[in-house]
C-alpha cells in the first residue's frame, strides 16, 4: 500500500509542474495585456493631448487675425513667398498649459485665400514634449461677408409664391415667404408689422417669417416645413458698408506707389488726388450728377477697358445709344489688390465674360453727394466654379440699367455679381431718371428673362420688376395677371455658393472673425 501512495506522489508533481508553467504562461500573457493596454491608453491620451494642441493653435491664430484680419504671417516679415501648398510658415508657439507648464507645441501655416480677401485656412500641428506623437487640424478662417446670404437686406421682403427663395435669406425687419426656399431664412425680429407693399396692410403684426395660409400652391403655406425659418437672429448692420468703402478706398490707394502714402493717413477716406491709377478713379463731378462718371468694360483675359461717361439717357434701348462716352484706356491690368475704386458713378459690363475676381466700388466718400452703379448690358462670369467673382460695393444704388436687356426679340440678360449698397437699394429702376415721369421698360414674355447669379445685399428695397394697375409710360401689360410691368416679370435669382467661403476681394464683412470650417488631416507637411 505505501508503494502505491509513493508512485502515485510522482505521478502528481509533472502535473502540478506543468499546471504552475501554464499559471505562469498565463500570468505573463495576462501582463503583457495589461502593459499594452496601459500603453494604449498612455499614446490615446497623448494623442488626445496633441489634438487639443493643435485645437490651442487654431484658436490662437482666431484670436490673431481678429485684431489683425490682412496678417498671414503671425506677426512676422518672414517667409516672403509662401509654400505653394501650405502657406506662410512654420511658425512654432510652446503650449503651456493651466499650471503654467509647457507641455508642447503648435506648429502653424497660413495659407491666405488672395484676391484681398481676409479668410485664411491655418494648419496647426499639435505635439506633445518628450514624444513623436502629433495631431493635426486644418480650419478656415475669416468673418463671414454681406456675400454668405442670397439675399440680406435693412428692410422688409416678400418672396411671391412663384418666386424661389435660393440660398441663405435674412432681413433685419421680416420677411414674408411664400415661394420655396432652400436654405435658412432669418429675421431680427420676433414680430413685425410688414406694409401693403411688403405683403402685410400696415397694422397687423406677423411672425418674423412667415407666409399667407391663403398661399397652397406651388406650395402650401399651411403644411410646409418650417424648420429652417429663423427668427429673432441677431441683426446684420449695414453701417459697416460705410467703413469698407473707407477701407477698399485705402486699399486702392496702396496698390499704386502714386498714391500709396495717402492710404495710411488719419483722412485718407477724404483725400480726393486728380491723378488715376489702375485700382483708383478719380472724381470726375463735385455735384450730385447722375450722368457722369466711367464705364468699366472687364475682359475675359482678368483686364478692364476704361471709358469717361458724359451723359446717359437711360430712355435708349442699348448701352451704346445710352451712353456718351470716350475712351481712355484698354487692356488695364487690375491690381494684385483685386480693387478698383472710383470716386464717382460707375457702369459696368462684361466684354464678353469675365475672368478672375475684383471688386468696383463707387462712392463720393469726400463730398456729401453719393455715387451709383449701373448694370449697362450682361455681366457675366467665364465659369461659374469660384474662380470668377465680381463684387459691386455702391455708396447710394446698384442699379441694372433700362437698357442693359434687348427692347424686343427673345433673350436671357446675364448679371453674375455681389452686390451691396451702402444706402441705397439693389433694383431695376420704377421710372426713368433721364425721363423721372415715364414708367421704365418692362417684358413679360417667357423667353425674356433676366438671370441673376450671386448675392443681393440692399439697405432698402430689392427687386426686378414693378407691378402697376394702369399703363404708364412704357410698361407692357401681362395678359396672364393684367398687371401692367416695368421690369422683368420672369427671372431667376440664384444664389452663388462659392462666396459662402469665397468672396470678392475686401467685400463688406457682417461681423466679427470666426472658425468657419474645420478638420482634422493624417498628413504630416
Amino acid at each position: 500500500m505505501s508503494r502505491l501512495r509513493y508512485d502515485q506522489r510522482g505521478f502528481m508533481i509533472p502535473a502540478l509542474i506543468s499546471l504552475i508553467i501554464a499559471f505562469s504562461l498565463f500570468g505573463a500573457a495576462l501582463l503583457m495585456v495589461i502593459l499594452n493596454n496601459f500603453f494604449v491608453v498612455g499614446n490615446n491620451i497623448k494623442s488626445q493631448q496633441a489634438f487639443n494642441i493643435a485645437e490651442a493653435g487654431v484658436n490662437y491664430y482666431l484670436w490673431h487675425m481678429s485684431h489683425n484680419g490682412t496678417d498671414f504671417k503671425d506677426g512676422k516679415t518672414t517667409p516672403t513667398t509662401p509654400d505653394a501648398m501650405l502657406g506662410y510658415g512654420p511658425y512654432i508657439h510652446d503650449y503651456v498649459d493651466d499650471s503654467a507648464k509647457t507641455t508642447g507645441t503648435y506648429t502653424l501655416w497660413i495659407k491666405p485665400q488672395g484676391n484681398g480677401s481676409t479668410i485664411a485656412t491655418v494648419r496647426s500641428i499639435g505635439k506633445v514634449a518628450g514624444t513623436n506623437i502629433t495631431r493635426t487640424i486644418d480650419a478656415q478662417l475669416g468673418a463671414t461677408s454681406f456675400a454668405s446670404y442670397g439675399v440680406v437686406s435693412d428692410t422688409a421682403l416678400w418672396f411671391g409664391n412663384t418666386e424661389t427663395a435660393d440660398g441663405p435669406v435674412f432681413s433685419n425687419q421680416g420677411v414674408r415667404m411664400d415661394g420655396q426656399n432652400t436654405a435658412e431664412v432669418y429675421s431680427a425680429n420676433a414680430t413685425y408689422v410688414p406694409s401693403s407693399s411688403l405683403g402685410g396692410n400696415g397694422s397687423t403684426s406677423h411672425p418674423g417669417v412667415w407666409c399667407s395660409p391663403s398661399v397652397t400652391t406651388p406650395i402650401d403655406c399651411n403644411t410646409r416645413s418650417k424648420v429652417d425659418w429663423i427668427f429673432p437672429s441677431t441683426s446684420i448692420d449695414f453701417n459697416q458698408v460705410s467703413s469698407s468703402l473707407c477701407t477698399i478706398k485705402k486699399v486702392a490707394f496702396a496698390s499704386d506707389v502714386s498714391t500709396a502714402a495717402l492710404a495710411t493717413q488719419t483722412n485718407a477716406c477724404s483725400q480726393i488726388p486728380t491723378g488715376r491709377t489702375a485700382g483708383y478713379l478719380p472724381q470726375r463731378s463735385s455735384s450730385a450728377n447722375v450722368s457722369r462718371g466711367y464705364l468699366i468694360e472687364l475682359n475675359t483675359n482678368g483686364t478692364y477697358n476704361l471709358y469717361n461717361v458724359n451723359n446717359d439717357d437711360d430712355t435708349k434701348t442699348s448701352y451704346t445709344s445710352a451712353l456718351v462716352s470716350q475712351s481712355v484706356a484698354n487692356n488695364i491690368t487690375i491690381p494684385s489688390s483685386g480693387v478698383i475704386f472710383a470716386e464717382d458713378n460707375v457702369w459696368v459690363r462684361s466684354n464678353p465674360t469675365y475672368h478672375g475676381r475684383v471688386t468696383i466700388a463707387a462712392g463720393r466718400l469726400a463730398t456729401t453727394n453719393t455715387a451709383d452703379i449701373h448694370i449697362a448690358d450682361d455681366l457675366a462670369y467665364s465659369t461659374k466654379n469660384g474662380e470668377d467673382a465680381i463684387g459691386l460695393v455702391a455708396e447710394n444704388d446698384v442699379l441694372i440699367a433700362p437698357y442693359a436687356a434687348p427692347a424686343t426679340g427673345d433673350f436671357t440678360l446675364h448679371v453674375n455679381a455681389a452686390m451691396i449698397t451702402q444706402s441705397g437699394s439693389v433694383q431695376y429702376p420704377s421710372n426713368y431718371a433721364f425721363a423721372s415721369n415715364n414708367c421704365s421698360r418692362g417684358w413679360v414674355s417667357p423667353n425674356q428673362k433676366l438671370h441673376f447669379y450671386g448675392s443681393v445685399a440692399s439697405r432698402q428695397s430689392w427687386t426686378w420688376s414693378w407691378f402697376r394697375g394702369s399703363s404708364c409710360g412704357d410698361s407692357v401689360r401681362d395678359p396672364i395677371t393684367g398687371y401692367w410691368i416695368s421690369g422683368f416679370l420672369y427671372n431667376t435669382t440664384e444664389y452663388d455658393y462659392n462666396l459662402l467661403y469665397a468672396p470678392p476681394p475686401s467685400y463688406p464683412i457682417t461681423g466679427g472673425y470666426n472658425i468657419l470650417s474645420w478638420r482634422e488631416v493624417l498628413t504630416k507637411p
